[in-house]
């Protein structure tokens, strides 16, 4: 089977990661699978990194590949039935996300299927649900037909997750090289452009405006178009607003954006250009009571079948980010137009971001003990390198952090993103520890947990342990979900009762040490309680690159958000 996979011609991907439960046997028998997936660059390059894992959030880590090398999708190898049902969540997250992902799964024998073989599952029918394509090749001369085209699929359109099944007796098979067709290199994906009177439309809204807004998203950060978007907002002077993981392509203390006023800015806007960003539950399906009712969207995105999803758009341009912001900068620059700095929308954001900044800065400049969230994020933000990898996942941890902790270069941010998953900080984090020390770039990886975010995962850092990844995991530590109790209230309910049926579910065990079981598997754990504590701790962790470090920051249990104008999120009124 092999040997009709190694062509030179056919260069490695730069990434395999995530071999779930038994798969290193997979890897062990050296049998180069991934020399049938064409790379995608035009000179042959062989780099894999192989991190066998210990959950199912190995299958979604590949996923972060996007964000730091052009066009190449991440690669997952699993082992048959469970292995592969584990790497399903995995896979409608990098779906979700819009990420490629290509999985290689291994499965039982094609001439025992039906008959009960080992881990008998109908696998390619499964992953059907939760990818853009699912096959397993007829023969093994299809082999790199197949991979071919779902290294194609996984990139071109919108990306997504792909999966190739190969059944066990594929395996040890061999085939004659001369029945194999050679498959040319996947050439990057094609570039479309909007069309020119949509263009001029758009234009015509946008130059119409009194409350303009512009709204960047991940889409924006995977079509890599970051230069021309900063063209745009400071050529035009238009306000801008992030999304969590559109954040960073134009700095988030850049002197447009408009994050802190986000819910005055979203509520006001007149017209909003809708930037590789979905109208979904992120957005609040671009809905009232959250936007205004009459507002006119300009919707920019690669996939057609979005356009129009939960609001019509005034103006539809369909195609690439970077390349249709670039359309618009050309049209744009003919007349010299620009939107002034003086208007009363302008007024109106300055001023609610400077009421939030200052009600923010007083909660982090509070001294109490135990701290809070925003004391914690405020003390961690001083000292985060500027161009340090962010990951983040959790409740208040992620929606707090996501608001206090800087990013300030493009697609060096992961969080749980659209699909809401919890469990994949780890797993994110250790692919990028993975990536920038094959790169050598000197970037740290700063991995900020909620506590229950943390539990999904927290034996991964038995893995960043192993392969000594010098991951900084800090775990703000409030006793639960959203909120807990301290250890005396604890104590009192497990007198009133069986703690099964009397502690409240979003509870966990207070005071946990998070710190001893990173300091079990040889790492650094600090137990963290006050503010010299946890600026000690940092600056020790991040002047390590010899082992993976995790700040266990207890925080008061009692510790929320500050009054939102608006729930999180929006609900039907069915």
């Amino acid at each position: 089977m092999w040997e009709c996979a190694t062509n030179k011609q056919h260069a490695m991907l730069h990434l395999l990661l995530g071999i779930l439960q038994d798969g290193r046997r997979f890897l062990s028998r050296k049998q180069p699978l991934a020399l049938a997936i064409p790379s995608l660059q035009t000179k042959p390059k062989c780099s894999i990194i192989a991190t066998p894992l210990l959950s199912y959030t190995g299958v979604i880590m590949p996923s972060i590949h996007f964000s730091l090398l052009p066009y190449s999708p991440g690669v997952c190898l699993v082992v048959s039935g469970p292995g592969l049902i584990h790497a399903l969540g995995g896979m409608a997250n990098a779906n979700m996300n819009c990420w490629p992902v290509i999985v290689v799964g291994g499965s039982s024998d094609q001439n025992q299927e039906t008959t009960g073989a080992f881990q008998e599952f109908p696998q390619v029918e499964a992953c059907r649900l939760y990818s853009k394509f699912s096959a397993r090749p007829s023969s093994l001369d299809m082999i790199p037909s197949v991979v071919e085209k779902a290294v194609r699929t996984s990139m071109y359109g919108r990306p997504g997750a792909v999966y190739v099944d190969i059944s066990g007796d594929m395996v040890n098979a061999k085939v004659n090289r001369s029945r194999v067709r050679e498959v040319p290199c996947c050439p990057p994906p094609p570039v479309s452009l909007a069309d020119n009177m949509s263009i001029t439309e758009a234009l015509a809204v946008l130059k119409g405006a009194k409350r303009p807004l512009l709204i960047i998203g991940k889409g924006a950060a995977h079509g890599r178009a970051e230069g021309p978007l900063r063209e745009l907002v400071e050529g035009c002077g238009l306000p801008f607003l992030p999304t969590p993981m559109g954040k960073g392509l134009l700095p988030d203390n850049h002197p447009n954006c408009v994050a802190a006023a986000r819910s005055r800015a979203l509520l006001q806007a007149d017209v909003v250009v809708l930037l590789g960003a979905r109208l979904n539950w992120i957005l609040h399906f671009g809905l009232p009571p959250r936007f205004d009712p009459h507002v006119k969207v300009i919707q920019v995105d690669l996939c057609a079948e979005e356009m129009g999803n939960n609001v019509r758009p005034a103006a539809a341009l369909l195609g690439d980010i970077s390349a249709v912001v670039k359309q618009l900068l050309d049209h744009v620059r003919k007349d010299g137009w620009k939107y002034p700095a003086d208007t009363e929308w302008w007024t109106t954001l300055k001023q609610k971001m400077d009421a939030n900044t200052k009600m923010t800065m007083a909660l982090a400049l509070q001294v109490t003990s135990p701290m809070t969230y925003y004391q914690v994020f405020h003390h961690i933000g001083q000292l985060l390198p500027r161009d340090c990898i962010l990951v983040s996942e959790g409740a208040n941890t992620m929606d707090i952090g996501r608001t206090m902790l800087p990013n300030c270069l493009p697609r060096h941010r992961l969080d749980a993103g659209t699909f809401g998953t919890m469990g994949v900080g780890l797993g994110f984090a250790i692919a990028a520890a993975a990536v920038q020390r094959g790169q050598n770039t000197g970037q740290r990886v700063v991995c900020v947990e909620g506590d229950s975010a943390f539990g999904f995962s927290g034996m991964e850092v038995e893995t960043m342990c192993r392969y000594k990844l010098p991951v900084v995991i800090i775990v703000v530590n409030n006793n639960g979900i959203y909120s807990g109790v301290d250890a005396e209230t604890w104590e009192m309910m497990g007198k009133m009762g069986e703690l099964t049926t009397v502690a409240p579910p979003v509870t966990l065990l207070p005071d946990a040490r998070y710190d001893e079981v990173m300091n079990a598997f040889g790492g650094r754990g600090f137990l963290v309680r006050t503010k010299e504590e946890l600026l000690s701790a940092l600056q020790i962790s991040l002047s390590d690159w010899e082992r993976p470090s995790l700040l266990n920051v207890l925080i008061d249990p009692s510790s929320d958000r500050k009054q939102q104008e608006f729930p999180w999120l929006t609900r039907s009124n069915l």
